[in-house]
This record gives structure tokens, sequence and C-alpha cells, in this order.
């Protein structure tokens, strides 16, 4: 490699393979006799560039036959967070001392969220607090790191082009360049202070350190830079120097040696000859503009680069490479895509892949990897940006045990351990809220072992009781659920104060922050009481252990302090960038990457997903403080250059021999548009070529694979249970529920199904009601102010803060006019909230009345507290509202004991907003379902109690004594509640006929 004049640079075009391409040609070239390839060093993007290449020298040396192989020293070179073997690399002998050590990340992020309110006080802007503030600083350190990659000094951003880009922007963009600028100049003081640089820093003084050194005593060991893209400044003289090395060598990967000279220009001057990169009319989101960019700080022309000598296991025809060269044209170069020769767009083994929506296109791919496994050693991966559709993928696959491995691996925050340590907070800053805290205690990791099944059954005992609106915050309103519970389910209290007692610590108090050290320690004492030392035991407890403890020594170091209320968001905004990888252990034949992981990736079968604008290529995310024509001025990389860099993974991706591309029609929030990739794709297939390249028989098979024989027509249920079923005793209530939908009346009373309130649900109507009823009972029975009555029923039902402030106004309004109401009335309450009961037929018929009157002439009234709407009198006349009159006739045949007289008035008192405008208050008003005054329906007066005998003893002929079946929906008409609706499985039969 280093006989000839001049750098050694090679690229490795994208049909080959580069991986395992690139094996083929180190391991003949440096492999020695005894050592093997010990005294080789490869210098690598990423870690998982050295993963991929472990597993290519693996692959040779199965091919090949070799019993044993040394292996190369393998340094990452791409990634700002350097480990500790490049320092030994590129200073074996410590000659670089005097490079001050690097700053923690962490120490940094939280040091700006000290600086930032400084210097916007100094700006005279008020700075965000909490949450914000640390994912402002953040924000900060980002872009501090791009320019720095790009050895931009703070001063540049007073320089003439970038004050000129800044005349026409908008007045929030200067604001935030003057905060960034203060924000890094006391930043800048704060490092010298302390010694010590940004890890971005120290990477640049290292690469410099190390070209020098190595460019005036070259190494004896061959040193071998493979896949380096990036084109850093300081980075991209490194690599000269490498390249010029005696046994030196930088392989690139995918640089197109095809491109014709004029379009190689097309692409832009990409800083040649010290001119500001990323200028206006560079074709930034070319896939070979970053490399062209390498080149010209490298300071070698394209064609000092030549083509690597071998090729990899399974690599495509070459063809291919002349078609994606194509594919990727620049604009004016794309006009010749109508006189390119067939095989010069010849993208034959290339399928294309459009579904209806995500599901689908997981299925779909999920069954092209489950064929592809059918081949012997055939291997696969799935490449896609959208880790939504990667976790779709690997579901689908477990159809067949088929164990997927996403090495994109999941956020910190969406791992069992980090859900846990997020609960735990959540249950902190929300005052042990429903939600948070039954997640938390039925977490998984939370008890396992023996003792999981006795911890369980407290639990879902605990969750029946918190279920339906949200009581007081705070553990004291959970406690008095569980007195109760103690009286039927003995020992859940013993349990509960145990719990109790370790969630107590993460409850805040009254001030307003606190050390973000102590906080951290709360939750990991109480994260071990629940879990043990299972939190910590798999990957993800490692990470997050890892996670904690830094955070914990440089907050502590930082003195850093926020709202305990806030810690929470804190946490997940850290979590969420913290990216947990699987082990090895999935199978070994398919591999599901993310972009960055997809490459120097080879396999026999790429299968891209997720081809839609904002998923590939990316939404342009824009740097909130730094405006894209800053940046651009400065010379910096923007959201255009990112494209490029996915257009690349695209090219790379569609070397293999066999490349399926898919696309979902839709996405989670509607239509989807195609990716800009896929449409050249098309474009350059034409139309009568992208028939012959659609993939239909995964599509066909996605579609089909869950279809089952039709299912017989569902009937309207008519269940007809016997006689010892219906022989049940009726409420006034259920009476009105059985005429209207028998179907509901069967469930509730003979079926005893009952529906379950949701944790933390809004206050229902039914709720609501109870709590007027019970305020009007206490009322009625002991007298008093009625504002203090009502306090005392919402504080012993634990009523939030928050549902008072929004109800308590409208119910104390209603309140006010019912006591007005019956103080105005010129008749005695002589019954409130009262039980009575009867027999008809030898049914017992009960109920609670709201209300009895005794009128002056010595009749009674029977009142009913409404907190909606009154039925209407069509609905009473029909028989479907027949509680007054039930009542009535209860009253009139004795049913309240010590109660004589006959009904004549019968009342509906509503609680609900007085539209006409008759109260005085805003709010209640009184119906009758009575045919009297000026009422257009109704029954008369004199009808009312032989009508509401008639439906009753109707409705005990017909369904209680005979059997008559409780018909779903008998009444249409009839206004229902919905809660038996799906029990019925009304949707199904509901409007066939």
């Amino acid at each position: 490699m280093a006989d000839r004049a001049g750098p050694n640079l090679y690229s490795i075009a994208a049909h080959r393979g580069f991986a395992d391409a690139l094996v083929a040609g180190l391991v003949p070239r440096y492999s020695e006799e005894g050592v093997g390839l010990a005294r080789l060093t490869l210098l690598l993007p990423s870690r998982r560039a050295a993963r991929t290449l472990s597993e290519a020298f693996i692959r040779h040396a199965g091919e090949t036959g070799t019993t044993g192989l040394l292996m190369p020293r393998m340094v990452v070179v791409g990634d700002l967070d350097l480990d500790e073997a490049l320092g030994a690399l590129l200073d074996p002998m410590g000659t670089a001392a005097d490079i001050p050590p690097a700053v923690d990340p962490t120490h940094r992020w939280l040091k700006l969220a000290e600086l930032i309110p400084v210097a916007m006080a100094k700006l005279g802007r008020e700075a965000p607090t909490g949450a914000a503030l640390l994912r402002m600083a953040e924000q900060v350190a980002a872009a501090m790191d791009r320019l720095l990659v790009e050895n931009v000094a703070p001063d540049a951003l007073w320089e003439e082009p970038v004050m000129q880009a800044m005349e026409g922007l908008a007045g929030h963009w200067k604001e935030n360049t003057k905060l960034f600028y203060l924000v890094q100049q006391m930043w800048l003081a704060e490092l010298q202070a302390s010694g010590q640089v940004d890890a971005s820093t120290r990477r640049n003084q290292l690469f410099e350190h190390a070209a020098k050194r190595w460019k005036a005593n070259p190494p004896k060991q061959p040193i071998v830079a493979a896949g380096v893209t990036s084109a850093a400044p300081a980075l991209a003289k490194l690599l000269r120097v490498v390249s010029e090395l005696p046994q030196g060598a930088v392989i690139l990967p995918d640089l197109d040696l095809s491109l014709d000279d004029d379009v190689w220009d097309e692409l832009g001057q990409a800083g040649k000859q010290g001119d500001t990169p990323f200028a206006r009319g560079d074709a930034l989101t070319h896939p070979q503009y970053h490399l062209k960019l390498l080149l010209n700080r490298m300071g070698v022309a394209r064609g000092e680069v030549q083509q690597w000598h071998r090729k990899g296991i399974g690599a495509a025809p070459p063809e291919r490479t002349h078609a994606i060269s194509n594919l990727f044209l620049p604009p004016k170069a794309s006009a010749r895509w109508v006189k390119l020769k067939p095989e010069e767009r010849r993208l034959s083994g290339v399928r294309l892949l459009e579904t209806a929506n995500p599901e689908e296109e997981a299925q779909a791919i999920a069954l092209l990897v489950r064929q592809a496994l059918e081949e012997p050693e055939k291997r696969v991966a799935v490449v896609t940006p959208d880790r939504g559709l990667s976790s779709r993928v690997v579901a689908h696959l477990t159809r067949w045990n088929i164990a997927a491995d996403d090495s994109a691996g999941r956020a910190l925050s969406e791992t069992p351990a980090g859900r846990l340590l997020l609960l735990l907070a959540e249950c902190g800053s929300e005052g042990a809220a429903p939600v948070p805290l039954m997640a938390l205690l039925g977490h998984p990791l939370v008890a396992a072992g023996d003792n999981r099944r006795k911890w369980l059954r407290n639990v879902r005992a605990l969750e029946l009781a918190l279920r339906g609106p949200r009581d007081a915050p705070g553990l004291e309103a959970v406690s008095a659920k569980v007195e109760v519970l103690e009286k039927v389910h003995a020992g859940i209290s013993e349990w509960w104060s145990e719990t109790a007692l370790q969630l107590s610590a993460l409850l805040p108090d009254d001030t307003d922050s606190e050390p973000l050290a102590d906080l951290l320690d709360k939750l990991a004492a109480a994260g071990e009481a629940f879990c043990g030392e299972t939190l910590w035991s798999r990957e993800d407890g490692r990470a997050l252990a890892g996670f904690v403890e830094r955070l914990r020594l440089h907050a502590r170091d930082v003195g850093t302090a926020v709202d305990p209320r806030d810690l929470h968001a804190v946490l997940r905004d850290a979590m969420d960038g913290i990216a947990v990888r699987p082990p090895y252990g999935g199978h070994p034949r398919v591999a599901i990457y993310g972009l960055l992981e997809s490459r120097m990736t080879r396999a026999d079968l790429v299968i891209c997903g997720g081809l839609n604008e904002g998923s590939w290529p990316a939404a342009p995310a824009t740097d909130p403080l730094l405006a894209p024509a800053v940046l651009r001025a400065l010379g910096v990389p923007g959201a255009d250059f990112r494209i490029g860099l996915s257009a690349h993974d695209m090219a790379a991706a569609l070397g293999a021999p066999e490349v399926v591309l898919s696309r979902s029609e839709r996405d989670v929030s509607g239509p989807a548009i195609a990716s800009r990739f896929l449409l050249r794709v098309k474009a350059l297939l034409g139309d009568d070529l992208v028939h012959k390249h659609e993939e239909s028989e995964a599509l066909a098979l996605a579609r089909a694979i869950d279809d089952a024989e039709p299912a017989p027509a569902y009937p309207k249920p008519e269940p007809k249970p016997n006689a010892a079923q219906r022989d049940v005793e009726i409420s006034v209530t259920a009476l009105d529920r059985l005429r209207s939908d028998p179907y509901q009346f069967y469930a509730a009373s003979i079926l005893r199904l009952r529906d379950l309130e949701a944790l933390d649900a809004e206050p229902s109507a039914a709720w609501k009601g109870t709590v007027a009823h019970e305020i009007l009972e206490e009322w009625h029975t002991h007298g008093g102010d009625f504002r203090a009555v009502a306090e005392q029923v919402l504080d012993k039902r634990n009523a939030h803060p928050l549902m008072r402030g929004l109800w308590r106004p409208r119910l104390f309004a209603a309140l006010e006019w019912a006591v007005q109401e019956i103080s105005d009335l010129q008749r005695e309450v002589v019954r409130a909230e009262d039980w009575g009961e009867m027999r008809v037929d030898g049914v017992r018929i009960y109920g609670k009345v709201d209300r009895i009157d005794r009128l002056p002439e010595g009749g009674l009234a029977i009142v009913d507290y409404k907190t909606g709407s009154p039925p209407s009198g069509a609905q009473v006349a029909k028989g479907y509202a027949l509680q007054l009159g039930t009542l009535g006739l209860m009253a009139q045949a004795g049913g309240f004991k010590g109660l004589s007289g006959e009904p004549e008035k019968f009342e509906y008192w509503s609680l609900a907003k007085d539209v006409r405008g008759r109260s005085d208050t805003g709010f209640g008003y009184i119906e009758t379902p009575l045919l009297e005054g000026r009422k257009r329906s109704g029954i008369p007066p004199e009808d009312f109690l032989p009508e509401a005998s008639r439906f009753l003893n109707d409705a005990l002929g017909k369904w209680i004594k005979g059997d008559e079946p409780f018909t779903a929906r008998l009444n249409p008409d009839a206004t229902t509640y919905d809660t038996y609706d799906q029990l019925m499985r009304l949707d199904e039969w509901l409007g066939r006929d």
C-alpha cells in the first residue's frame, strides 16, 4: 500500500461491502506469522464500527478456514466521547502532558445551567427554571460542541461574514446569539480557572499533537484509518498524516470514483482553497458532499484516491454502484437520466414495498426476514431510523420465535429500570397521584421474587379502592382508603405502612428547591427498597446506575438544586439521550440497525424501512440559539448537511446484493410523504420498470396473515334466564332501565356486573350527583350552614383541590337556590334521603326518596333531586322514567315507615344551570312530569299513579314473572347509559336491519 508516492487513500465501493471487503484486504497485507494482526492499529469512527469489524474478522476466518486470529487494535476517533485508548495511542510516551484534561460533559451541563440565568439577567431577560433551564443548558452545550469541532472561536460570532448574515434576521436570533456568546465567555473563564478544556477541544488538540508527532517520527507499526468520514479540520489533518505514513492508509466508504468531473464540480467548492464550506451554491444534501469536504481539508484530490483491491463476502454486481451514482446526481447533472443506458440505471435486486400503514409495513418486513432465514447462512439487516417501526418488527418476529435485537437500543427512560426511577420521581412530584402510584407498585421489578404474588394481591385491592376521581394529594388520602380496605382485606394496612414509609421520603415539602444530589439519593434508596439489587442487575440497570452516580457526583460538586416537582421532567430529558443497547444473544443472522449503527455493515438482504420524509431523511432540526445563516457563515454543518449524510447511508444500503425499500402511506399523524430518496429511485427506474420492482408477495402475505374465516353475524342479544334467575329485587332506578333497555337490567341486576371507573377519572355525573345528594341529606338531617356541610362532605370524600376549585362555585350556587326555595315553600319536609319498599306480585321494590314534603292540605309531594336535566314529559309518558311514579306508589302503599298520605305533587328539582332565568343564583329550577299549567306534554295528575302502576305491572309480568327475553335496546328512543354497550356488542348489530 505504501510503495507509491503521495497519500495512500482508498475507497471501497458500495457494492463491495465495506467491512468484509476491508477485512479481506487487511488480513493478507498486515497479518504476520505468530502475531497475526496484533501490530496493526485501526482508527474507526465509532464503537459500533469496531463491533462490526470484529464480526467481519470472524466471518473471514470462517470462510478461509483460519483456526485462530489475533485481532488488530481498534481505536475510536469519530465519537466526541473518546475512549481512553485514544490518549495512549496518540501520546504513548506522555509528550502531550501539556494538553489540559477534559471537563466532564455532565459537569459542564449543570454548570451552564447556573451561568445562563446570570447571562440572561445581564441582558435584561428572564431565565427559565427547572427542566426548561436544564434543557436550555443542553442546547447551549450542543451548540458549543458544533463550533468547537470545526475549530470556530467564540469571537468569530462578531466577524464580518456573521454580522452580514445577521442583518436580515429576526430580533430573537440576534438576542439568542448575544446570549450564546456571553454564556460561552463565562464558561471559558470557568475552564481557565479550573485548568480544563472542553472534550471537543481536547480531542482537536490530541489530533493536532498526534499529526505533528507522527509526521516528525512515523511509528513503526502500521496504522490504518477505516470508515472515518468526519470532516472536522483537526481530524482531516490527522488523516492526511496517516495516509502518508510508511505503513499507513486511509480507507473511505463509498467515495464515488466513477463520478464525472463536471458532476463532482457541481457539488460546490466545499471549503476548497480556504473557501467557507456549506456555501449557498454547494450541494449539501448530496451523499458525496461530506467526502469532498473531507478530501479538500486533507488537501487531496479525488484523482489520488484508489479503488480498494478486494471485495467482501456476498458483494453485489458492480453495475449497482453505477446506478447508485446516477441515482443521486445533483440537479443539473440529473437531466442526463433521459439518456442513460439500461445498464447505467440497472437496479436488479432492488424491490419497492409500499404499505397502507406502519403496522402493515412492520408485518411485511417481518415476513421478508422470516422468508430469508429459510436460506442457510443468509444474513438479513433491517435498517430504519424509525424506532417505532423497529419495535414492531421485533414484536412480529416473535411469532416465529425469532429474537432480533435492535442494535440502536432504547432510550434509558423507556427501559424497565429507567422507567422505575422516573415513576419514583413522578410519584414524588405529583403527591402520589393514583396513576403513577399504581404504575410504580405494579412495576415488574418491584418485589420481584417469591413474595410477588402476595404483593400484587395488595396492589390490586388498593387499585380498586383508588379508582374514580382523584382524591386529595398526598399519602393521607390513600391511607384513609386503606383503613376502609382493612375490614375486607386483612393485612393490607401493615403492607401499606411499610410502602408509605418508603414513599414519604419522596414527597416534596414546602421548600422551593432541594439539592439535586440529595433528591437522587432518595430515589436510589427508594428504588432499592422496592426492588433490591434487581434494579441494577441487567444492562439497563447498569446504565441507570452509571447515570445516577455520574449525575449525583457532579450535581453535588456544582451545587445544583431543583424544585422536587420538576425532578421527573429533569430526569426524563436527561435519560432520553442515553441509549441502552442489548447484549449479544439475538438471532445470529438477523440485525436491526439505526442509521448510525448500519454504517460499515453488510448483509445479503438489506431492508430499508420508514422511507418517508421526516423519518429518512429526518425532519431538519433548527438550532434554537444560532440561526442557519449564522452557522453557514461560520462554516458549521447545518440541517442540509445531515440530509446528505442520510443520503450516504441510503447509498451504502443500496449496495447490498438484495435490497427492499419500504414505506407506509400513512404514519401516526396522517398521510405521509414518500422520502425524496425513494422518489429518486422511482424516477430513475421510470414508469415502465417501477411495477417490475414492486414487492407484492410480502405485502399480500402481510394483509392475509391475520385473516380468518368470516365470523357469523352477531345477533341482537336476547338472553332468557330461567325463573329462579329472574327472581330478583328491583330498585326504583333499575325499573327505568328494565323498560328502556332490558339487557342492561339483565347485566346489572341478574349477572351483577359493574363497570370500573378509571384511575384518576374525571368526576362523572354520577359521582357529582352522589356528592350533591349526600350534602343535601346531611343538611336536611342536621341543619346548619349548607356551605359548612358541603365542605365537610367534600373533605370526607377527599375531593381534589382542582376539582373543588372548578366545580364548587356551581355546586354552591345550586345549593343556595335549593335552600332558599325550601325556606320559601309553604310545606313541611317530612322525609329526606329515606329508604322505602313495597311488594308487587311478590316482588320487592325498594328505593330511596330524595325528599317528601307535607302539603298544607295534608297530601304529599314527592321530590327527586337531579344534578343534570330531568326526564322529559314524553319519556315519562312512554314509561321510560318511572322513578317518581314508583316512589309515589310506594308512599301510597305505606312503604315509608311512619308516613301516610296521598301523593299529589311530583317534582324534579334540577341543580343544573337555569337557562330560563328563573333562579336568582343562575342555577336550579323545578320541573314536573304532570300535565298541568301551560305544559303541553306529560300525564294528567289523576292518571299519573295509575299509569305508573300499569307500567310497573307490565314490566314485572313480562320480565320478572314471565319469560320475555331481555332484548338489547328494545326501545331505541329511550335515553340509556352506554355502560354495557361493549358487552352487548352493540356496534356489530345496531343498524344492520
